[in-house]
C-alpha cells in the first residue's frame, strides 16, 4: 500500500525520534493523509492510556519493607569485610540518589511535555479538531465558561498574522483545560492552558518561563496569574515566541 512506509515510521515519528527534516515531511503528510492520521490518533490514545494505567500500580510500602527485609538477611561475613560492603554500599547509594534525582525530574518534565506534543498531534489527526469554530475571540472564550474551573483572557490579534481557528477542551494529569488553535501560514499551533495547581510538575518545569528542547515540535510554556500555558506548533521558534508574547500582554 502506498502509506505502508509512512506507517513504519509512525512510531518513531511519534516519538520525536526522527530527524529535523523528516519530522516536517512527516507533519506535512499527517495533516494531507487521512488513513495515517486516524492510525496516529489511535497510537497516541494507546499511549496515554498505557500511561495513565502505569501510574496506578506502585508497589507498596509493606512490599518494600519485605524487599528490604529479605536483603538484609545475609550470611555473617568478618567485621572488616561487612564495613568495606558498607562502604561501598553508601557510596553507590549517594551515587543512586543523586543520578535517580536528577533523571527522576528530567523524566517527569520530558514526560509532561511530551504529553503536551500527543495532545497537539491528535488535535491535527482529528476529524473535529474544535469544538467551538469561530475567529471571533469574544465567541470563543465564552464558550469555556461553566466548562472549565477558571478564566483566561485571549489577545487581540489585529495587526499581526495569527488567525483563531476556535478551541476544545482538553485533559492533562485529569485536569481539564482549554486548548486554542491558531493557523499562521498554513501551520497549525495549539495553545494550552491548565491551572498551574491541578498539574504533577516538576520543579524545573516550574520556572516562570522555559523552552524545551528535543521536541518534535517547537514549544514555549510558562506561568502567570495561577495558570500554566503551553504553545506548540511545527511553526518556526520566532511565531511559536511571537504569539506567546500576545497571551502574556493579554494577561
Amino acid at each position: 500500500m502506498v502509506c505502508d512506509p509512512w506507517k513504519e515510521k509512525l512510531d518513531t515519528y511519534l516519538d520525536g525520534e526522527l530527524p529535523d527534516e523528516q519530522m516536517h515531511v512527516f507533519d506535512a503528510h499527517i495533516r494531507n493523509c487521512t488513513s495515517c492520521s486516524a492510525d496516529a490518533l489511535g497510537r497516541l490514545q494507546m499511549k496515554r492510556a498505557i500511561q495513565v494505567a502505569g501510574k496506578h500500580f506502585t508497589p507498596s510500602s509493606d512490599f518494600r519493607r519485605r524487599v528490604q527485609q529479605s536483603i538484609a538477611q545475609k550470611p555473617q561475613r568478618s567485621f572488616r569485610l561487612e564495613w568495606v560492603f558498607a562502604a561501598a554500599a553508601a557510596v553507590i547509594l549517594v551515587a543512586g540518589i543523586l543520578t535517580s534525582g536528577y533523571w527522576g525530574a528530567r523524566s517527569s518534565r520530558n514526560q509532561v511535555l511530551s504529553e503536551i506534543a500527543d495532545l497537539h498531534v491528535a488535535t491535527l489527526a482529528s476529524s473535529s479538531p474544535v469544538d467551538v469554530i469561530s475567529t471571533d475571540r469574544h465567541t470563543v472564550k465564552p464558550w469555556f465558561q461553566g466548562k472549565i474551573p477558571f478564566s483566561f483572557n485571549l489577545p487581540e490579534l489585529e495587526n499581526s498574522q495569527f488567525s483563531l481557528v476556535g478551541g476544545r477542551m482538553t485533559y492533562l494529569d485529569q485536569a481539564p483545560g482549554a486548548e486554542l488553535i491558531y493557523d499562521i501560514r498554513k501551520h497549525h499551533i495549539s495553545v494550552f492552558i491548565f491551572q498551574e495547581h491541578a498539574l504533577k510538575l516538576s520543579a524545573s518545569l516550574r520556572e516562570n518561563s522555559f523552552s524545551p528542547r528535543n521536541l518534535p515540535f517547537n514549544m514555549e510554556t510558562w506561568s502567570e496569574g495561577g495558570l500554566r500555558y503551553f504553545v506548540v506548533g511545527d511553526a518556526s521558534p520566532a511565531d511559536i515566541d511571537n504569539l506567546a508574547k500576545l497571551f502574556k500582554a493579554a494577561s
